[in-house]
């Protein structure tokens, strides 16, 4: 007598099998993605605030989010812009300088602000009174804002 035809040898074969070794394939697939699902939901920034938005949230955080997300450089260059149409083109770039020494992050933003700020300089005093405040701040960008505004 051969094993194949004992009953007892052919259990485990069947539907139950089918399932289990679908099971065995699907199962890890599913607890990756939740995993990575439950991971990229966690605020990793400290900051107390929910992570998800919901669409209502969406459009009334939307306009405070941006603003209070600008960049260090974007608010810095609009500090500056307001100085040069207050005071002058040349307190603005005191206080760029002394941003750039206080922070060196700001360093790699200096030169297109310093271009803005002489681009600005150009519109507010004309081109030969904005020459006039140009110094070395930024390698010159001052000075090549004033030149590519007045062209």
């Amino acid at each position: 007598m051969t094993h194949s035809m004992n009953p007892q040898t052919r259990r485990g074969r069947g539907p139950a099998r089918r399932i289990g070794r679908s099971l065995a394939l699907v199962l890890p697939v599913v607890l990756v993605l939740s995993g990575t699902l439950a991971v990229a939901r966690v605020n990793w920034s400290g900051n107390p605030s929910s992570p998800v938005l919901t669409a209502a949230d969406t459009s009334a955080a939307g306009a405070s989010s941006r603003a209070a997300a600008r960049a260090p450089q974007d608010v810095l260059r609009d500090q500056l812009l307001m100085e040069l149409q207050k005071k002058n083109p040349g307190a603005a770039l005191t206080q760029l300088q002394q941003a750039v020494n206080d922070r060196p992050s700001l360093a790699r933003h200096c030169a297109s602000i310093a271009r803005s700020l002489g681009k600005a300089a150009v519109r507010v005093y004309g081109p030969t009174k904005a020459q006039s405040y140009s110094r070395p701040v930024c390698d010159t960008s001052f000075a090549a804002g004033v030149v590519t505004a007045n062209n």
